[in-house]
């Protein structure tokens, strides 16, 4: 059975929502998504620090379309684990764990790997919005769209644009 990595940030949980949120909240601003296209999510986000520091932002954070039906389906036909690097933030540690047993009940402890770098991560495929992890994968690669990576060319990685597209790619 091919062994399967899927990211948390960005692919499962709808970050860039839980930043617009933050900001909307925290300085009245409320910015459109075509606004934050080809921008990293510093460039975006004024107190993107902060926000990520702050209790509860990645425990709060929403689903991203389709992702739990389709996570699903690929755990019956994959080794499958969901590894987010989560060691640069503190409390995202023990946040992200419990985000992932609300929204993934179906998932075991053994399947979620909350980690420093992906880089000693191995396996067949990898799933992730960041280039700075698909880059060091062996294996394929298939980039979550997100507005800091749309301007950018996929190069050796497959560009999918939602979880209706991973579910065509890989099932």
């Amino acid at each position: 059975m091919k062994r399967l990595i899927i990211d948390m940030d960005g692919v499962l949980a709808d970050v860039y929502s839980q930043f617009r949120k933050y900001e909307r909240l925290d300085l009245g601003i409320e910015q459109e998504e075509a606004a934050l296209i080809g921008k990293t999510e510093r460039e975006a986000f004024k107190n993107v620090r902060t926000y990520v520091n702050s209790p509860g932002f990645f425990l709060e954070a929403p689903l991203m379309s389709g992702c739990v039906e389709v996570v699903q389906q690929l755990n019956q036909q994959y080794d499958l684990y969901i590894v987010s690097a989560a060691m640069e933030f503190p409390l995202s540690l023990y946040e992200k764990y419990q985000w992932l047993q609300q929204h993934f009940p179906f998932l075991i402890w053994e399947q979620l790997v909350l980690c420093g770098s992906k880089k000693i991560v191995q396996g067949d495929i990898m799933l992730d919005d960041h280039f700075k992890n698909l880059d060091h994968f062996n294996g394929k690669t298939l980039l979550f769209s997100q507005p800091h990576n749309m301007k950018k060319d996929p190069g050796k990685h497959q560009r999918v644009a939602n979880w209706q597209e991973v579910q065509l790619v890989l099932l």
